[in-house]
């Protein structure tokens, strides 16, 4: 007899704070899945209140992997991700589970659906070279020499911006030749044969989500409980949490970026020159620009079925819409 069919793994795509997370445990419960992290921040221990992490009676109601493998001192790169997720995603088909891939890093899901793109290791005695010069120069210094890529990665995304930078340096072709082979051509099938859904937020309503997401952040006491206790169900405020982080030294090169995170950390060193409101409404704004760019990203994916969202949409009726998708995607 021939062997049955695996499973096909299911991608969902959409902005932060749009409720990825949510559906992709619906969608395990109901085809009996596992879900895969795809964010670059949830891989971290210990950063809980600023990352959106499932939380613990999420984890408990679907298998969850990718979340919780590596510690914020460390550094975490796509192939780190990948081999994961896609050992993880190997693993859940041997079993005939569903992998579920959701999260907001598109860099992962595009090495995922594309493969890697072939890039020189990193140069740490270049990167040291430019530890000193604040990210804002950094960024025009990748406008004069690769300006499609400065236009792509924001002036505060210092990780993007130094390896931009370090593969100009080190072999004279720009990062954007460089991906040019991640083809967008709706007619290049993309690797593991998924299923991709797309999570579709008019601007107004998804930055009022972000907005309420960052508020319960910083400000549980001033949102509704069940909203501020989903995002520090580790029992402290983003602020806590940074704030014990660093007394510790436990937070890496990477891990010190995450937005809300690095705010913080920048009220923490001189509380006079950024108070925490400026602190939460930086955040407010970085993560904004996080769901555009995310959004900009989702519409270079081809073959995706996009699910309508509205404030009124409730995760049942998004995880129905889905569950739709998937099956006339199988017949």
């Amino acid at each position: 007899m021939p062997a049955p069919e695996q499973p096909r793994p299911i991608i969902l795509l959409g902005p932060t704070a749009g409720g990825k997370t949510e559906l992709a445990i619906q969608l395990a419960e109901a085809l009996g899945g596992e879900v895969i992290n795809a964010d670059s921040m949830q891989v971290y221990q210990l950063m809980d209140a600023g990352t959106a992490k499932p939380t613990p009676d999420q984890r408990a109601r679907v298998p969850h992997r990718g979340v919780d493998c590596a510690h914020p001192s460390s550094r975490f790169t796509v192939s780190d991700w990948r081999l994961i997720a896609e050992s993880s995603m190997v693993s859940a088909q041997n079993r005939a589970k569903r992998p579920i891939i959701a999260g907001g890093t598109n860099l992962y899901l595009k090495a995922l659906l594309h493969g890697m793109f072939d890039g020189p290791p990193a140069d740490e005695a270049y990167r040291a070279s430019l530890a000193a010069i604040d990210s804002p120069q950094l960024h025009a210094q990748l406008r004069e020499v690769d300006p499609q890529a400065a236009e792509r990665i924001a002036p505060a995304d210092r990780k993007r911006i130094l390896r931009a930078l370090e593969v100009h340096h080190q072999t004279g072709v720009t990062i954007t030749s460089l991906q040019a082979q991640w083809t967008d051509d709706p007619d290049q099938p993309y690797r593991h044969n998924p299923i991709l859904i797309g999570l579709d937020w008019p601007t107004d309503a998804i930055n009022a989500r972000i907005n309420l997401r960052v508020k319960a952040m910083f400000y549980p006491d001033k949102v509704q409980p069940e909203l501020a206790q989903e995002v520090l169900f580790a029992g402290r405020t983003l602020v806590e949490e940074t704030a014990d982080l660093e007394s510790r030294g436990l937070l890496g090169v990477q891990a010190r970026e995450a937005i809300g995170t690095k705010q913080v950390l920048e009220h923490l060193k001189n509380p006079t020159k950024v108070s925490l409101e400026e602190a939460y409404e930086k955040t407010k704004i970085q993560s904004r620009r996080l769901g555009k760019q995310q959004r900009t990203w989702m519409k270079r994916y081809h073959h995706v079925h996009w699910i309508p969202m509205t404030p009124e949409t409730s995760p049942e009726q998004a995880a129905k819409a889905a569950l739709n998708a998937i099956r006339a995607a199988e017949k």
